[in-house]
């Protein structure tokens, strides 16, 4: 399927939030079910609004991924499980790199696919946090582009 990058609009961000609650879900699996609910208002009530958001819908003009940026900075990218491997992520990360100059993004260090996926993209750590940007006790990878990787 040729997938296009649209907009989100804010009637459309109770979709955004099941999403990530999914891709938390198949992908967090260091997250208790408290930080879970923890979260999900802070993404729909305070998060989405801080980023320009993108996406990716099916056919059916269901959003099945979606990212957020701010200040060259990847503040979230997640794609809904069924569709993990099917090229969603690889757009929007290059979209956000190319159009959105994107240049750094923080990632839990227990995540070990999304930190090999930025790794694949040129992004190298260059510091870590004990703790999460709420101060939960899940350290974070700040990691950078390398300037000499090719933008593809």
């Amino acid at each position: 399927m040729n997938y296009q990058i649209e907009s989100i609009e804010k009637s459309a961000y109770q979709e955004v939030v099941d999403v990530w609650e999914l891709s938390v879900r198949a992908t967090h699996h260091f997250l208790k079910e408290e930080d879970i609910a923890y979260f999900k208002p802070l993404i729909l009530n305070t998060y989405l609004d801080a980023v320009e958001l993108r996406c990716v819908k099916n056919k059916d003009g269901e959003i099945i991924g979606f990212s957020g940026v701010a200040e060259n900075n990847l503040e979230m990218l997640f794609i809904h499980p069924d569709e993990r491997g099917n090229g969603i992520g690889k757009l929007l990360l290059t979209y956000a790199i190319n159009e959105q100059e994107v240049t750094k993004v923080d990632v839990n260090e227990d995540n070990k696919q999304a930190l090999g996926f930025y790794e694949k993209f040129g992004f190298k750590t260059y510091s870590r946090s004990a703790l999460d940007g709420t101060g939960k006790p899940y350290p974070i990878l700040h990691m950078q582009l390398n300037n000499d990787e090719i933008r593809n």
